[in-house]
């Protein structure tokens, strides 16, 4: 059966347009939370990249989980791949993440994760949209979920990209140039290549909410390469918005 609103990657589009809105979030967070959060662990993540409309779909699909019932754990902005690990390892029933990856500030999505941090199986996201359907209702005020904020959310996530990088490797006397695209790298990344021992230079570090891949990042290529020739760097890194 086709989906109607879940493409290959989720759900996006132009923010104000349906079913990028703040109403259908709400209502989106209520069926994830009625499909999703009905076993062991009623607690769902939810990070986002570093668009402005993100602190609007941020709210309203915490707003629509609590209604049906589940906790909230917030991220703040994260790379996607983090969204997936601390889905993990917090032992999250889903985990959401709120982004429209290289697409301009202007555009915004959704994306789930399962409690494995993978894509959402063909079957659940119908079962959620199915859930769509129905009028909108909230758990009684005492099953009502609540959200907390993960402080150290960055922290894990760096510690764990440090991890994978053999011991007796380093990056001493490495200069690298790495641009953030304004994105949902911006403070992980350079972190990062800093506590492995490189002299990272910056870019595409300074997020206001609208920049975010304009004229830099992955799909500019040429913004990162002119910082390395000023810099005499040794490499250069281009990411995009949110870090995949």
């Amino acid at each position: 059966m086709k989906n109607k609103y879940f493409g290959t990657d989720g759900i996006r589009g132009r923010v104000g347009d349906t079913p990028v809105t703040a109403d259908f979030m709400l209502r989106l967070g209520r069926a994830a939370g009625k499909v999703l959060a009905n076993g062991d662990s009623r607690s769902v993540v939810i990070g986002k990249d570093t668009r402005i409309s993100g602190y609007m779909f941020e709210s309203a699909l915490e707003a629509g989980l609590a209604a049906a019932g589940a906790n909230v754990a917030l991220l703040g902005p994260m790379p996607t791949p983090a969204i997936a690990y601390l889905t993990r390892t917090l032992h999250a029933c889903a985990g959401i993440v709120i982004s429209a990856s290289h697409n301009p500030f202007y555009d915004n999505g959704i994306k789930f994760f399962s409690a494995e941090g993978e894509k959402l199986p063909d079957d659940v996201e119908q079962a959620i949209e199915a859930e769509l359907e129905q009028p909108f209702s909230t758990v009684s005020s005492e099953k009502m979920g609540k959200a907390v904020r993960i402080e150290d959310a960055a922290g894990r996530y760096i510690e764990f990209c440090k991890g994978t990088i053999p011991f007796e490797i380093t990056l001493r006397g490495l200069k690298i140039v790495v641009d953030c695209a304004n994105g949902a790298t911006y403070r992980v990344a350079p972190a990062v290549f800093e506590e492995l021992g490189a002299k990272v230079i910056t870019v595409g570090t300074e997020p206001d909410g609208l920049n975010i891949n304009e004229r830099c990042g992955s799909t500019y290529p040429e913004f990162v390469a002119r910082a390395v020739l000023e810099h005499g760097a040794d490499v250069g890194i281009a990411l995009d918005g949110d870090g995949d």
